[in-house]
C-alpha cells in the first residue's frame, strides 16, 4: 500500500488544505499519517478525521528579537530528531507539507532520508519556514503565477490551493431559513475573521442602516466580537464562527467582504463569489495579504480596499460598486486557471511515488 505523511500546522490555514486532499488520497489507496506539533490546532482537526497523528517538538524561527530565540532552536533540533525517527518508523513513499514551522524538521529529515517531498506555498512570497524547506523539496506547489517565477524552475508548479469540496455544495434555501432572510434583497456576507478584523467589523456596523436598505447582511465577526445591541435587527445576522452551515451561507451570498489570507481568497475563487478584499495591513503582518489581494485584483477576481483607506463612505461605495459589477468578477474567475487543485496536487504526489 502507498503511504503518505502529511504535515502542516500552527494555524488552520496550514491544515485545511491537507484536510481537503484526504478524501482523494483515500480514493487513490493511500495510507495516511500526519506529523504536527504536540498540541497545535492541527492535532484536534486531524484526530477528528481518525488519521494517525504524531506530535513533534516545534519552535518558531523569528526575524525579530525575542527571548524565545534562545530556546526555540533547541526545540527545532529536538523536532528534527523526532521527525527522523518517525520517518524511519513510518517509511512513507512521499511527504506533503503545507507549511508552518512544525514542517521544517519533517521536510529536512525527509530530504536526508531521500523521501520525495512536495511542499505547498499559499502566499505570493514564501514564508520563512517554506524558504528553509525549498532546497529539500522535490516540487513546490504555488497559488500565484507571480510566485512560480521567483522559485527554481524545475521545482515550481502552479496548482492553486486545495478547497474542501463540501464548500461547493451549499444550499441557498437552507441558509435562507437558517438566517431568517427573505428573497427580495441580495445578500452580503462579511467574514471579519479573528482578532485582526476589528476595523472591518466596526465600519460595517457604522454603515449598517444604509446597507440594510439595499442588502441583507451575514456577519461572521470573530470570537467575542458580537454586538448585542444589533441582535434583532431585521435583515442582519451575526455569528462568532460558523462551521457546519458555512457552505450554505456561501451559496446564499451574492457578494463577500473578506480578509486576504490565501486559503480564504482561493475559496472565494473556487466558489466564484465577487469579493471585496481588505488585507491585513503591513504593520500587523509580513504584508503577504496585501500581495495576495493585489494579485487577485490584477487577475480581475477581486476589488481591494486597504485598511488605511476605510471610511464609512469608501466602504459603502466599494460595496455598491462590487455589486453593480459582480458579473465581470464572476466571468474572470470562471475563466481562471485556478482549477482542480486537488487533482493537480494528487497527480504530482502520484508521479513522485511512481518514479521510485
Amino acid at each position: 500500500m502507498k503511504h503518505i505523511v502529511l504535515t502542516g500546522g500552527g494555524t488552520a490555514g496550514h491544515v485545511t488544505p491537507n484536510i481537503a486532499l484526504i478524501p482523494r488520497l483515500k480514493e487513490l489507496g493511500y495510507e495516511i499519517s500526519y506529523i504536527g506539533s504536540y498540541d497545535g490546532i492541527e492535532k484536534k482537526l486531524i484526530e477528528e478525521m481518525n488519521i494517525p497523528y504524531y506530535g513533534i517538538s516545534s519552535g518558531k524561527l523569528r526575524r525579530y528579537f525575542d527571548l524565545k530565540n534562545f530556546t526555540d532552536p533547541f526545540r527545532v533540533l529536538k523536532g528534527f530528531g523526532e521527525a527522523k525517527k518517525l520517518l524511519k518508523q513510518l517509511k512513507p513513499d512521499v511527504v506533503f507539507s503545507k507549511g508552518g514551522f512544525v514542517t521544517v524538521p519533517v521536510v529536512i529529515a525527509a530530504g536526508r532520508r531521500k523521501i520525495p517531498t512536495i511542499i505547498h506555498e499559499s502566499d505570493m512570497t514564501p514564508g520563512l519556514a517554506n524558504k528553509i524547506c525549498i532546497p529539500s523539496a522535490t516540487k513546490v506547489c504555488c497559488n500565484f503565477p507571480e510566485t512560480v517565477k521567483s522559485l527554481p524552475a524545475d521545482k515550481a508548479v502552479l496548482t492553486g490551493t486545495p478547497i474542501r469540496q463540501e464548500l461547493l455544495n451549499g444550499s441557498k434555501e437552507a441558509a435562507r431559513e437558517f438566517c431568517g432572510f427573505t428573497d427580495d434583497k441580495p445578500v452580503l456576507m462579511v467574514i471579519g475573521g479573528s482578532l485582526g478584523a476589528a476595523s472591518v467589523n466596526e465600519n460595517i456596523r457604522k454603515i449598517l442602516p444604509e446597507l440594510l436598505k439595499e442588502f441583507q447582511v451575514i456577519h461572521l465577526c470573530g470570537k467575542g466580537k458580537m454586538d448585542e445591541s444589533l441582535k434583532d435587527t431585521k435583515g442582519y445576522v451575526q455569528y462568532e464562527y460558523i462551521k457546519q452551515e458555512l457552505a450554505d451561507l456561501f451559496a446564499l451570498s451574492d457578494i463577500v467582504i473578506s480578509r486576504a489570507g490565501a486559503n480564504a481568497i482561493c475559496e472565494l475563487n473556487a466558489l466564484k463569489k465577487p469579493n471585496l478584499l481588505i488585507p491585513l495591513s503591513a504593520n500587523a503582518s509580513r504584508g503577504d495579504q496585501i500581495l495576495n489581494a493585489r494579485s487577485f485584483e490584477r487577475q480581475g477576481f477581486s476589488m481591494v480596499l486597504e485598511e488605511e483607506e476605510i471610511t464609512e463612505s469608501t466602504l459603502l461605495n466599494a460595496i455598491r460598486e462590487l455589486y453593480q459589477n459582480r458579473e465581470s468578477y464572476v466571468h474572470a474567475m470562471s475563466e481562471s486557471s485556478h482549477m482542480n487543485s486537488i487533482e493537480k496536487i494528487t497527480g504530482l504526489i502520484e508521479d513522485c511515488v511512481n518514479k521510485q
